[in-house]
């Protein structure tokens, strides 16, 4: 069974992103075991320069590092990423169970994304659009595409 951590900048606030965030992580709990860990995002004025952006990002990625598993394969989630679709994703998740890669860390960075610490400490990066969402939102459609994952693998019809 893979173990699977998220870790994520900011809280859910809103909430349909906690409802659904919600549904999810219950519709996974059969599946892997799942652990989601919100870490604070730094405050910024409401204009922020490019220095004040840099250091709250690095106070972040300080952060986040303390948390990833020992020996967990990495993905750092930034627009710049490969982008996979569902069955790709599905054939990831496989391969790293099958290869002996059962921890999984997945990295969604706050409104100003993530340091470039942590995407070169990344294993992997994978976006999911070249569109921009928020990363509350980004949160709700990572949990959604690992349950789809897990559906596919076992064949069933919830990915038509």
């Amino acid at each position: 069974m893979l173990n699977i951590k998220i870790i994520c900048v900011g809280k859910l606030k809103e909430k349909h992103y906690a409802d659904a965030a919600a549904e999810y992580i219950r519709r996974l709990g059969p599946l892997c075991r799942l652990e989601v860990e919100e870490l604070p995002e730094s405050r910024l004025p409401s204009s922020p320069g490019e220095a004040e952006t840099a250091a709250a990002l690095k106070k972040e990625a300080e952060s986040i590092i303390l948390r990833i598993p020992s020996g967990a394969v990495v993905i750092a989630m930034c627009i710049e990423g490969t982008q996979m679709d569902s069955a790709r994703f599905s054939g990831f998740l496989d391969m790293c169970a099958v290869s002996g890669k059962s921890r999984l860390c997945f990295i969604i960075g706050g409104s100003c994304g993530l340091d470039g610490e942590i995407k070169k400490r990344a294993d992997m990066k994978l976006s999911m659009s070249k569109m921009t969402f928020p990363h509350h939102l980004a949160r709700v459609m990572l949990l959604e595409q690992l349950y789809r994952a897990f559906k596919i693998s076992e064949g069933s019809k919830y990915h038509k």
